[in-house]
């Protein structure tokens, strides 16, 4: 691998008929990590689709945008679309990954109620882990899932079964996230705070100044304040160095892009203001992070 690229993994199934699912497990992918010919699972990469990892046995860590999160029987780790993983495999580790794409999960939309996506594919606003309860159930539908996928007959119809296992799997998961994050009481405040967030997704390149998203949302700069401190316990300003610091660290370590380009695209009038931003934030200067990660 050279310096300037990480791996972008694709969604690759072998079901002829399949329309954007698949599972494996752990211990498959740990037995072949060192044979697969576009990345190594354990070093940095980034994935094109969703995933929902679930740990039956032994201890570990995942790594999650830059964050490793341990990880033990009954934890599980999932992934939107765009976030950086890897996996550290240790002896014992046991478990199944379900990866599905953007265009299935929109497919199922319509099946699942709308607090169910904002929890568990809004990397911003929660954990990407769960520990699920001895008393909970969710496994059983995991392993009912794999035996489905793995041996049933190669068919247009079997789209219809992942379907329905996919929909109960993700509003079981949607319970215990629930369960999690009670802090989030109110749906006008986390549907302000999504509009924020969407608006800074467009125009994080031109404005990292809170009172310009206000002005957008025809708040004011205190309201939102307001919203982002009962949401995520950060102010707006503090929530928006989040999401460039996390832009620029995806574009450096997935691309050829140098540092003073990145800072032109990230809107920096000059390379040396993103380098004193970057290292004000993450301690490292935008090069030596690149290493770090490669």
């Amino acid at each position: 691998m050279t310096l300037q690229e990480i791996p972008n993994i694709e969604f690759n199934s072998k079901k002829a008929y399949n329309s954007g699912i698949d599972i494996l497990t752990i211990e498959s992918l740990a037995n072949r990590k060192d044979s697969i010919e576009d990345h190594h699972p354990e070093k940095a990469h980034q994935v094109t689709f969703n995933m929902i990892v679930y740990y039956t046995s032994g201890e570990s860590q995942q790594l999650v945008d830059f964050v490793w999160y341990p990880v033990k029987q009954n934890t599980i780790i999932h992934l939107s679309k765009g976030q950086i993983n890897a996996f550290q495999f240790t002896e014992g580790l046991t478990g199944y990954i379900l990866l599905f794409t953007e265009e299935f999960l929109k497919k199922q939309i319509n099946s699942l109620p709308k607090n169910e996506i904002i929890r568990l594919f809004n990397a911003h606003l929660f954990s990407p882990s769960i520990q699920v309860p001895e008393d909970s159930n969710v496994l059983q539908y995991f392993q009912l899932f794999y035996e489905e996928y793995s041996t049933i007959k190669e068919d247009y119809n079997q789209n219809s079964i992942y379907a329905s296992l996919h929909a109960i799997i993700f509003s079981k998961l949607e319970g215990l996230k629930q369960d999690q994050t009670f802090y989030l009481k109110s749906t006008e405040k986390v549907t302000t705070f999504l509009n924020f967030k969407s608006l800074l997704e467009v125009h994080f390149n031109k404005s990292r100044n809170a009172d310009f998203y206000a002005k957008k949302l025809n708040i004011t700069y205190k309201h939102l304040n307001e919203i982002c401190k009962a949401t995520l316990d950060v102010t707006a300003k503090q929530f928006i160095d989040a999401f460039v610091i996390l832009e620029a660290k995806r574009l450096l370590i997935n691309s050829e892009i140098k540092s003073t380009e990145l800072a032109y695209h990230l809107g920096f009038e000059e390379p040396t203001n993103f380098i004193k931003y970057f290292k004000k934030h993450t301690e490292f200067t935008p090069n030596t992070f690149k290493k770090n990660y490669i």
